[in-house]
């Protein structure tokens, strides 16, 4: 059985990684984040990990040696990783899914919420520094930042679209669903 490579795109906080923590927990994947590398270098610079700074070492990094940077290194990570199901989670770009799309065994699934359920998550969660005193129009604001102003493109180029806006079970089912179609 060749191994399933799944890109998860959506907005902020739509569930992108309570979609992949599904899939790792019930069918043991493993999993590759664009912002992983980001992270990486921001505490190895001793940086702060916040959206912006995220962000602009993002845009830096790809304006001088190229958009399809971190594509490059997701594919061969994603290569490399031995599971039969491989996440990547944070696709953004058109160009984050360049080398993906050539793979026959990739599928990309857009996920969905309503903006205010997803401002609720955003500050409940409180992953980046900043987030849990955000206000909604700052939270707005966020989605037309460079990193995140292509995510509704590369979603329309979906192969499946969850909404998620009912409750957990019910996305879990959604999810399944995917996962019995690609291995079908």
């Amino acid at each position: 059985m060749p191994k399933v490579i799944l890109g998860i795109v959506g907005p902020i906080a739509s569930g992108k990684g309570v979609m992949k923590k599904h899939i790792e927990e019930k069918y043991q994947a493993k999993d590759c984040r664009y912002s992983t590398i980001l992270r990486d270098v921001l505490v190895r610079l001793d940086i702060a990990n916040s959206r912006e700074n995220l962000q602009l070492l993002s845009t830096v990094l790809r304006q001088n040696f190229g958009e399809d940077l971190l594509a490059r290194v997701i594919v061969k990570d994603a290569k490399n990783i031995e599971s039969d199901i491989v996440v990547i989670d944070g696709v953004r770009r058109l160009a984050d899914i360049k080398y993906l799309q050539e793979m026959d065994n990739f599928y990309l699934v857009a996920v969905d919420a309503d903006p205010k359920i997803r401002y609720e998550r955003l500050v409940k969660r409180n992953e980046n520094e900043g987030d849990a005193n955000k206000t909604y129009e700052q939270f707005l604001q966020d989605h037309l930042a460079e990193a995140d102003y292509e995510v509704p493109v590369v979603m329309s180029k979906a192969d499946f679209i969850i909404q998620n806006g009912e409750d957990l079970e019910k996305f879990y089912g959604h999810i399944d669903e995917i996962i019995n179609k690609v291995f079908k």
